[in-house]
C-alpha cells in the first residue's frame, strides 16, 4: 500500500506500553505525530525518543499527540525506556507500539510483504526503513511524512517547526516560505484572487512579483 499526502491514515489495532490502542480513536479530534525505530537499543533512536520526551509539552500545546513505534515486542520497550531516561536524562510518557509481527510497519509501507511476519532474528539493516515519521491531521489523513536513514538523527525542532505550518494553513489560506518559523512573514496562497486578498487583507501586501504575495502571519 503506497501512501502520499492526503492519504487517509491506515487505521489499526495495536499493543502499546500504555495498553491497547484503536489509532484513529485514539488520535480523536486532534493532531497525532507516528515516529518509528528499526529496532529496540539502537543508539540513534536511543537519542530521539529521549528528545522528544522532552518535546512533547510542545506538541501538547498544538493539541497533538505523539506515538513511536520499534519493530520489537512491547516488553523489549519497557526496558529500553529505561535506558532512555538514564542517557538522555527524560521519561519517556507518551505511548510506544510494539510490532513484532511486523503489521504496522508493512500497513505504512515502511516495510515490504515480502519481509516476513517476526521480529525475531532481524537486525536494524534489515528494517532500516522503518525510520519514518507522520503528522496526522484530524481528518485523520496524512499531511506529511519524512524517512530518514538509520545513521542520521532526525530533527524534531524540524517536524515541531513543519507542524506549525501545516496547522497555519490549514487555518488560513496561506503558505510559509522558505526556513519559515511562526510569527514571520507568510504567503497569500495562489488559490486566492487579489480581490479575495484585498478583503482578507485591507492593509494591502507586498508584491515582488504578482505570483509572490507577501503579507504578516494571521493569528
Amino acid at each position: 500500500m503506497s501512501l502520499r499526502i492526503n492519504s487517509e491514515a491506515p487505521d489499526f489495532t495495536a499493543e502499546t506500553t500504555q495498553g491497547k490502542i484503536d489509532f484513529h480513536q485514539w488520535i480523536g479530534n486532534g493532531w497525532a505525530i507516528l515516529f518509528s525505530h528499526p529496532k529496540d537499543f539502537t543508539p540513534v533512536c536511543t537519542t530521539e525518543l529521549g528528545y522528544m520526551a522532552r518535546l512533547q509539552p510542545e506538541f501538547e500545546k498544538r493539541n497533538t499527540k505523539i506515538l513511536g513505534l520499534s519493530v520489537d515486542p512491547v516488553t523489549n520497550h519497557a526496558k529500553w525506556a529505561k535506558d532512555i531516561e538514564e542517557t538522555q536524562g527524560a521519561a519517556v510518557k507518551y505511548p510506544m507500539i510494539g510490532d513484532p509481527e511486523l503489521k504496522v510497519a508493512k500497513l505504512y509501507d515502511m516495510l515490504p510483504e515480502a519481509a516476513g511476519a517476526t521480529s525475531e532474528g532481524r537486525t536494524p539493516a534489515d528494517n532500516a526503513t522503518v525510520r519514518s515519521v507522520f503528522i496526522i491531521g484530524p481528518d485523520k489523513k496524512i499531511k506529511a511524512m519524512l524517512t530518514y536513514p538509520m545513521t542520521s538523527g532526525r530533527n524534531f525542532d524540524e517536524v515541531l517547526r513543519l507542524l506549525d505550518s501545516i496547522q497555519l494553513t490549514a487555518r488560513h489560506q496561506v503558505a510559509t516560505p522558505v526556513n519559515w518559523k511562526p510569527g514571520e512573514d507568510v504567503i497569500i496562497a495562489g488559490s486566492v484572487t487579489d480581490e479575495q486578498a484585498k478583503q482578507k487583507y485591507p492593509q494591502g501586501w507586498k508584491a515582488p512579483k504578482p505570483y509572490l504575495r507577501i503579507v504578516p502571519q494571521p493569528k
